[in-house]
């Protein structure tokens, strides 16, 4: 019976401290244009638990992608990051998605033209918000850009997920990423 016991506090102890490491993880959420690249670049950091693929900002339940291809319906293309704190912090999020896109071009990322390809950082609090504001303007006194920075700043609202085949769309295809 003793042992037991022991087992069942050990395996208890166990399970409370995996399941404490995953209620620290948190979410983030970026539209940089078309979301198979950026979702490509932030699976790739470290501390990056998952990534989703779907749409943001619209007037629409459950768009489908052919519907945001419209421009109609307000939504972004945009990745859900779901990241560890203790190994990535929002700040270098931040900096990845700076860096994978030029966020003074609005409504268009190279070749794809429309507000589903508007450049927008997306913040749960008002820690993030300000991080975001913070580095918009540091980005935009640096002179990094020949023009302003035109990055929507946003309260994260209904995320809805691409459809499956939009997943992975880069793994699923044997292609390490693209150059945005």
């Amino acid at each position: 019976m003793i042992k037991i016991k022991k087992f069942l506090i050990i395996l208890i102890s166990i399970t409370g401290f995996m399941m404490a490491n995953d209620a620290e993880n948190k979410k983030a959420v970026f539209a940089a244009g078309c979301f198979w690249g950026v979702e490509s670049t932030f699976q790739q950091m470290d501390g990056v638990k998952s990534t989703t693929v779907g749409y943001i900002g619209g007037k629409v339940k459950n768009p489908s992608y052919e519907l945001v291809c419209t421009g109609l319906t307000g939504h972004a293309e945009a990745v859900e990051i779901e990241y560890n704190p203790n190994e990535v912090s929002f700040e270098k999020l931040l900096d990845t998605f700076f860096e994978l896109h030029d966020p003074t071009t609005l409504n268009r990322q190279g070749p794809d033209i429309g507000t589903q390809y508007r450049s927008a950082a997306y913040f749960s609090n008002d820690d993030e918000k300000q991080i975001i504001e913070s580095k918009i303007n540091a980005l935009n006194e640096s002179g990094k850009f020949k023009s302003r920075i035109v990055t929507e700043i946003e309260a994260i609202s209904d995320f809805y997920n691409a459809e499956d085949y939009h997943q992975d769309y880069y793994k699923k295809r044997g292609i390490d990423g693209c150059a945005i």
